[in-house]
C-alpha cells in the first residue's frame, strides 16, 4: 500500500474509535469543532494554498451555507439533508457571484473586496430581522437524523469526521491530476498558465466556487448542530480564523489538517484568556507567513526529507514507450500559408514597438525573427501568441481569425511559446510543468476528475507516458522528479521548449531560447531545434545568436524600430545594406560583404 492510503486507514480507524472511547462532552465537542474547522479549510487551502487567491470575506459564505439550512428547515420545512445539500449549492452560487467580479483584481485589492462582502453579509443578516432573525438569530433549525434517532455529540462528531474524509479523498483526487496543476500553475505565473491553454480566470472562479462549497457545508453542519444560527457566529475574526489555520497549515493535502488540529486546540486553551486570543492569532500569522512560508506540513515535509531523504524521494518516472511525435506534423510546403499577419500594429503612448507588420509563415519552415535590441521582436511574438492585442491589423492562423483570441485560446488552437524571461513553474516538478502543457489535450471534466472515475484515470496515465516521452526526446528524463527551479539555467530553458512543445502545438514561438546560455548549451540547443524541425513542426524564432539562425532558419524577417526592413532567406538577409545598417549602424551604400563576416556579431 502507498503511504498515504496507510495513513488513511490509520486515521479513518482512530476517526471511529476516538470518539466511541470519549465520555466527555468536552473532548468530544473539541473533535467536531477541528473536523469543522478543516471542512471550511480544505476547500480555502484550494483557493490560497494553490491557486494563490487572498480571501478574507470567507465568514459571508460560512454564512451563507448556516443561513440557507436554516431558512429551508424553519420556514421552508425541508428535509435536513436536502437543506444541507442545498447549503452547499447555495455558497458555490455565492462563491460564483462574488468571484466573477472580485477576480478582476489581484493581491491587497482582492482582500479588500473580500472583506467587504463578509462585512456586508454580517450586515445583512445582523438587520434584517424579518427574514434572519437580526441579532436574535434563527432557532429550531433541524438537525439530521437516522432512522429517526437525534444525533448525539458523538454522532456529530463521526459525521462530521466523515464529511471531513470524504473532502479529503475528493479534493486530493482532484488535486492530483490536471486541475491541481492548472491551480498551481496560475499561482506560479498567470502569463504562463495562460500559455499552455489553461484559462487562468476560470480556473480563480473554480477554486473560488469549490472553498465556498465546503466553507457552506461547514457552515450549516454548525448551524444544525446547535441548531441555532446569528450573526455572532460569523464576524469577521473567523474569516482570520480560517485563512490562519491554511496558512500555519500549509499548502498541501495534509496543511489543513494539521492547522485545524492545532488550533482548534490552541483556541480551547485560551478561552480562559479571551484577551490573548487576538494577540495570539496575529503573532501566529505573521509566524507562518514569514518563517513558515510552506507552513506546518511543508517544515516537517523538509525535516523528513532531511532524515530519511531516500523514502521521501520522488519515484522514477517508468521507461518511455517509444519516442515522442508531433501531433500536428507539417510536411514542408512552398506555396502554404499556416498564419497570415496583415498591417500590425501596437503602440505605446509615442513608443511604437510594432509598425505596420506583414508576413506569412509557411508550414514545416522554420522562421527566423531578428533584429537590434527594442526592434520590437518580443511584442510582435505576444500579439501573435494573444498575450496582448494589437491596435489593428489582423491575423489568421490555419484559416481562423484569431486577432482578437486570448492565449489560452490561441494555444488551444495550435500556437505554443517559450519567453524571453523564463516563466517556469519553479515549485513543480520537471514531470508536472511538462504535464502542465498537455492540459489543453485533456479532456475528462471536473466531475470525472473529482470522483477519480476510470476515463479520469486513464487520460492522466496517458498524459504521464507522453511527458515521460517528451522528457526523453529533450534529455531531461533523469531530472523528471527535481523542482524545476533547482534546475541550472540551461536546463530551466530546455525545460521551457519541453512544456511549449507538450501542447503539441503546430506552431511554436521560440522567443530568444539561447539567451544566457554558454556555447555548448547553444550548441546543444541547435541540434534540438534542428530535430524539431525535422519531425515537420513549423517554428517561429527571435534570436541573436546568428550561428543558430543561419543554420536552422528556412527564412528569416527583419525588423527595426518596430518596421520590416527585409526578409528572405539567410543568405539573402545576410547580404541585405539595410540589415547590415540596422545591426551595425553603417549607411547603407557600405560594403554589403560586412555581414556574413561578422555573423557571430550581436546586435547594438
Amino acid at each position: 500500500m502507498k503511504p498515504h492510503s496507510i495513513g488513511l486507514v490509520i486515521a479513518a480507524v482512530l476517526a471511529a474509535a476516538v470518539p466511541a472511547l470519549l465520555t466527555n462532552e468536552f473532548y468530544l465537542k473539541i473533535i467536531f469543532t477541528a473536523g469543522l474547522y478543516y471542512l471550511a479549510a480544505c476547500g480555502l487551502n484550494v483557493l490560497v494554498g494553490w491557486s494563490g487567491q487572498k480571501s478574507l470575506g470567507h465568514a459571508g459564505l460560512f454564512a451563507a451555507g448556516a443561513y440557507t439550512v436554516a431558512l429551508l428547515t424553519t420556514k421552508g420545512g425541508w428535509n435536513p439533508w436536502l437543506a444541507l445539500a442545498a447549503s452547499g449549492v447555495a455558497a458555490g452560487l455565492f462563491g460564483v457571484l462574488i468571484a466573477l467580479p472580485s477576480l478582476r483584481v489581484k493581491g491587497p485589492s482582492l482582500a479588500m473586496v473580500t472583506i467587504g462582502f463578509g462585512i456586508v453579509v454580517e450586515k445583512i443578516v445582523t438587520e434584517w430581522q424579518d427574514v434572519f432573525g437580526g441579532q436574535q438569530g434563527i432557532y429550531g433549525v433541524v438537525p439530521p437524523s437516522f432512522a429517526g434517532h437525534m444525533l448525539g455529540t458523538r454522532e456529530w462528531a463521526w459525521l462530521v469526521l466523515a464529511f471531513a474524509f470524504s473532502a479529503h479523498l475528493l479534493l486530493r483526487t482532484l488535486l492530483s491530476g490536471k486541475y491541481g496543476r492548472a491551480f498551481q500553475a496560475v499561482q506560479a505565473a498567470e502569463v504562463a498558465a495562460e500559455s499552455v491553454g489553461i484559462n487562468v480566470y476560470r480556473m480563480k472562479v473554480l477554486a473560488f466556487v469549490i472553498s465556498a462549497v465546503t466553507c457552506g457545508l461547514a457552515g450549516a453542519l454548525l448551524a444544525q448542530q446547535n441548531q441555532y444560527i446569528n450573526s455572532d457566529f460569523i464576524t469577521f475574526n473567523l474569516s482570520i480564523f480560517l485563512l490562519l489555520i491554511v496558512l500555519f497549515g500549509g499548502p498541501s493535502w495534509y496543511g489543513p489538517v494539521l492547522g485545524a488540529v492545532v488550533l482548534t486546540l490552541l483556541d480551547a486553551f485560551l478561552a480562559r484568556w479571551p484577551h490573548l486570543q487576538h494577540f495570539t492569532y496575529g503573532a501566529l500569522l505573521l509566524f507562518a507567513l514569514y518563517a513558515m512560508p510552506q507552513g506546518l506540513a511543508g517544515a516537517l515535509s523538509k525535516a523528513v526529507r532531511k532524515l530519511w531523504p531516500r523514502h521521501s524521494a520522488a519515484l522514477p518516472p517508468a521507461p518511455p514507450q517509444g519516442e515522442w511525435q508531433p501531433k500536428f506534423a507539417s510536411a514542408r510546403d512552398e506555396a502554404g500559408v499556416m498564419l497570415r499577419a496583415q498591417g500590425l500594429c501596437k503602440a505605446y503612448g509615442g513608443v511604437v514597438p510594432t509598425n505596420d507588420v506583414s508576413f506569412e509563415l509557411r508550414p514545416g519552415h522554420v522562421h527566423a525573427l531578428i533584429g537590434p535590441n527594442g526592434a520590437g521582436k518580443t511584442t510582435l511574438l505576444n500579439i501573435l501568441s494573444g498575450v496582448i492585442p494589437a491596435d489593428s491589423g489582423r491575423i489568421e492562423f490555419c484559416g481562423a481569425d484569431i486577432t482578437r483570441t486570448g492565449p489560452s485560446a490561441v494555444c488551444a488552437l495550435g500556437v505554443g511559446r517559450t519567453f524571453q524571461n523564463l516563466r517556469l513553474f519553479p515549485h513543480m516538478s520537471v514531470l508536472d510543468n511538462v504535464l502542465s502543457g498537455l492540459h489543453p489535450h485533456l479532456k475528462v471534466g471536473f466531475w470525472a476528475s473529482l470522483l477519480g472515475l476510470p476515463a479520469a484515470r486513464r487520460e492522466e496515465a496517458w498524459a504521464r507516458s507522453e511527458a515521460v516521452r517528451l522528457l526523453e526526446f529533450v534529455g531531461l528524463l533523469a531530472r523528471a522528479g527535481d523542482e524545476a527551479g533547482s534546475l541550472p539555467y540551461g536546463l530551466q530553458r530546455r525545460l521551457e521548449l519541453a512544456r511549449a512543445l507538450a501542447t503539441h502545438p503546430r506552431l511554436l514561438l521560440l522567443d530568444e531560447p539561447a539567451a544566457g546560455l554558454n556555447p555548448q548549451e547553444t550548441q546543444d540547443l541547435t541540434r534540438l531545434i534542428g530535430r524539431i524541425r525535422d519531425k515537420g513542426m513549423t517554428v517561429l524564432l527571435i534570436e541573436h545568436h546568428m550561428d543558430l539562425v543561419m543554420e536552422v532558419s528556412d527564412h528569416v524577417l527583419v525588423l527595426d524600430y518596430g518596421a520590416k526592413i527585409a526578409e528572405g532567406t539567410p543568405a539573402a538577409v545576410q547580404g541585405n545594406p539595410r540589415v547590415i545598417a540596422a545591426y551595425l549602424g553603417v549607411e547603407d551604400d557600405d560594403d554589403g560583404d560586412l555581414l556574413p563576416s561578422t555573423a557571430n556579431l550581436q546586435p547594438a
